[in-house]
C-alpha cells in the first residue's frame, strides 16, 4: 500500500459524495477520531445549516467553517469530513495541504441529484433542500459543482463514488492515504508546503494536467517548480526585449540554480511579432542549438509571447514541453491558461494555431508593477469578462475594489487574479478544444478581434478591443431582447471604472465585417455570438441578423466609415 502517513485524512468534495459516512467508517478502521465540520458548526451555532444561511448569512457560516476546520487540523490521527465549499477558501486550502492528505470524493451531477432526492425522501433533511430549489435543480448542482471543480482537482487522491459501495470507497480512501502519505514524515507535513504554495488550481484536460501558480513574488522558484513537474537539463527561454530586460536575468538565474542549461532569445515586443515569420526565426534558433525532445521552451512575457512561443513548442519536433511564465495581467488570466496557441494572419487574429497545454504556469503578480497603466487597465478587461459571464461575486469584488486593483494592491489583486484563473481553468478542464462551454470565453471577442484586425494591429491593446467588443455584445443582447438595459449600463460603468473604452471612432465598417467573417468562431458561414441573458448567464446565437449587427456597430463605433 505504500508508506503510511502521519498526516490526517481530510475528505473534500461536493454534497452527497459520501464524506460523512465514509469518514466515520475509515476512522473506525484506523482507530482514529472523526470530525464532521458541518456537524461541529451546527453544534457551535445551535441551529441547522439551512437556518445559519438564512439567519446569519453565508459569510458567518464560512467563518465558523474555517474555525472548526482549524481546530480539527491541529489534532492528530483524525479523519475530517469537510463541507462542499470549504476547500474554496485559500486559507482553508493551505491548512488542508499542510496538515493532511486531501482525498476528494467525486460523483457525477446526475448522481448527486438522485442522492439528494433520496436523502430528502428518507429523512426530510432540510440541509440539502436549497440545492433542490428552483425549476432546474440539476442545472444548479452542475453549475455550483463546476465552479468548485478546480479546487477539488487539487486533491492528493480522488475516488469516483458513482458505482462503488461504501466499503469500496473506504478501501480507496485508505489506499489513497497510503500513497499520499509519502508527503509526510514523523513530524507531520514536510516539504510539500513549498510545492503547493500559491497553487491557484490544477487544470485537468483529456490530454494534460498541470498546476497554475498565482502569488506575489515567486519568480525565483521557477527552476524548482519545473524540476517538480519532471523537467530538466536544457531550457529555451523565449521573451520579448522589454520583458527580458526586466526579468530575463532573474529567470535565467533561477533555472541555472536548478541545474538547467539556459539558452535565451528575445524578440521585438508587440503584436507585430506574433507572425509565422517570427516563429520561423525561433525554429531556426532551436535548430542552431540542436534542441531535442524533452527540452522545455519557457515563455516569459505577456499574451504575445505566450501565443508565439506556445505555437513553436507545439510544432517543433512535434512538440516540446512548454512552461508559461506570465508577466502581463492579460497573460495570467487568459493566454497562459488553457493551451490555445497561435500567430496572427494579416487579415485576422489567431488564425494559425493549435491547442497545446503547458506543463506548468507561473503567474507572479508582482511582475505587473512594471506594466504601463494602459497595459494594466487592458488586462482587467479579461477579469471583467470572466465575472460577467460566470461569477457575480467576482463582479462585485471588482466593482468594490476598482481603485485598489488599479493601484495593484498586493492582497486584493492576487485574490482577484486567482479567482479569475480558477474560473478559466474550470472551463478549460471541461472543454479543452472549444467544442462546447469554452465558447463562452469569447464574450466580446467577435467584435474585439475584428477591431484589432480592421484598425491595424497596434492601435488597440487586446483588452481595450475586448472592452469595446463586450459593449457591442451587451448592446446586441439588449437589441435582441435578451438583456435588461440596467445590466448593460452596469457593465458600461464597470469598464469605465477601470479606464477601459466603451466605444471608438474611425473604423471602416466593411473591414470590420470582413474580419468578423474570418473569425475562428464562424461555423457554416454564420458568426456564433456569445451573448448575455444576465450576469453569469450566457447564450450562443448563430442566427443574429446582419442588420442588428450593423446597427450595434454604428452605435458602438462613432464616425464609422462605410
Amino acid at each position: 500500500m505504500g508508506q503510511r502517513a502521519s498526516g490526517n485524512i481530510i475528505l473534500i468534495g461536493f454534497s452527497t459524495t459520501g464524506k460523512s459516512v465514509v469518514g466515520r467508517e475509515v476512522a473506525r478502521r484506523l482507530g482514529w477520531d472523526f470530525v464532521d465540520t458541518d456537524e461541529q458548526i451546527v453544534s457551535l451555532a445551535g441551529k441547522g445549516i439551512s437556518q445559519i444561511f438564512a439567519v446569519d448569512g453565508e459569510p458567518r457560516f464560512r467563518e465558523w467553517e474555517s474555525e472548526v476546520l482549524g481546530e480539527a487540523c491541529r489534532r492528530e490521527r483524525v479523519v475530517i469530513a469537510t463541507g462542499g465549499g470549504a476547500i474554496v477558501d485559500p486559507n482553508n486550502r493551505e491548512l488542508v495541504f499542510k496538515t493532511g492528505v486531501a482525498i476528494c470524493l467525486e460523483a457525477k451531477p446526475e448522481t448527486i441529484y438522485e442522492r439528494l432526492l433520496t436523502a430528502v425522501k428518507n429523512s426530510g433533511d432540510t440541509a440539502v433542500r436549497p440545492l433542490l430549489a428552483g425549476d432546474n435543480p440539476l442545472a444548479r448542482i452542475r453549475s455550483l459543482k463546476e465552479s468548485r471543480q478546480p479546487y477539488y482537482a487539487l486533491a492528493d487522491w480522488t475516488v469516483n463514488t458513482d458505482y462503488l459501495t461504501i466499503e469500496e470507497v473506504c478501501d480507496e480512501v485508505v489506499r489513497g492515504w497510503g500513497y499520499g502519505g509519502r508527503r509526510f514524515g514523523p513530524g507531520g507535513a514536510s516539504g510539500n508546503s513549498g510545492e503547493t504554495k500559491d497553487v491557484a488550481c490544477v487544470v485537468r484536460t483529456s490530454t494534460a494536467s498541470y498546476p497554475v501558480y498565482v502569488g506575489w513574488g515567486g519568480l525565483d522558484r521557477l527552476g524548482e517548480l519545473m524540476r517538480g513537474v519532471g523537467l530538466k537539463d536544457v531550457a529555451y527561454l523565449v521573451s520579448d526585449e522589454t520583458v527580458f530586460s526586466y526579468y530575463g536575468p532573474r529567470v535565467q538565474q533561477s533555472l541555472e540554480r536548478a541545474g538547467f542549461l539556459v539558452h535565451p532569445l528575445a524578440v521585438s515586443p508587440g503584436e507585430g511579432s506574433k507572425t509565422l515569420g517570427t516563429a520561423t526565426k525561433i525554429y531556426d534558433w532551436l535548430v542552431e542549438h540542436h534542441a531535442e525532445r524533452g527540452q522545455a521552451i519557457v515563455a516569459v512575457g505577456g499574451g504575445m509571447v505566450t501565443d508565439l512561443a506556445g505555437l513553436v513548442a507545439a510544432t517543433f519536433l512535434r512538440g516540446l514541453p512548454l512552461v508559461h511564465v506570465s508577466t502581463s495581467l492579460l497573460g495570467m488570466v487568459d493566454a497562459a491558461v488553457g493551451g490555445k496557441v497561435a500567430v496572427d494572419h494579416p487579415q485576422a487574429k489567431n488564425l494559425i494555431g493549435a491547442f497545446y497545454q503547458p506543463r506548468l504556469v507561473l503567474a507572479d503578480v508582482e511582475t505587473l508593477k512594471t506594466l504601463t497603466k494602459r497595459e494594466l487597465r487592458s488586462g482587467w478587461a479579461e477579469l471583467i469578462k470572466h465575472a460577467l459571464i460566470m461569477d457575480e461575486e467576482l463582479l462585485r469584488l471588482l466593482e468594490d475594489n476598482a481603485n485598489k486593483l488599479l493601484q495593484l494592491e498586493s492582497a486584493i489583486s492576487t485574490e482577484a487574479i486567482k479567482r479569475s484563473v480558477v474560473l478559466k481553468a474550470g472551463v478549460v478542464s471541461e472543454d479543452e478544444r472549444e467544442e462546447g462551454k469554452r465558447m463562452i470565453l469569447n464574450y466580446g471577442h467577435t467584435i474585439g478581434h475584428a477591431l484589432e484586425a480592421a484598425a491595424g494591429y497596434g492601435r488597440f491593446l487586446h483588452g481595450e478591443a475586448v472592452a469595446i467588443g463586450m459593449m457591442g455584445a451587451a448592446l446586441l443582447s439588449q437589441r435582441l431582447g435578451l438583456l435588461p438595459k440596467e445590466v448593460v449600463e452596469r457593465q458600461r460603468a464597470l469598464l469605465q471604472m477601470f479606464g477601459l473604452p466603451t466605444s471608438c471612432s474611425e473604423v471602416d465598417l466593411s473591414s470590420l465585417l470582413r474580419a468578423m467573417e474570418l473569425d475562428k468562431k464562424v461555423s457554416g458561414k454564420a458568426v456564433r455570438w456569445v451573448l448575455l441573458e444576465g450576469i453569469g448567464k450566457t447564450v450562443i446565437r448563430d442566427d443574429v441578423a446582419i442588420e442588428d449587427v450593423v446597427g450595434v456597430i454604428k452605435e458602438l463605433v462613432t464616425s464609422v466609415a462605410v
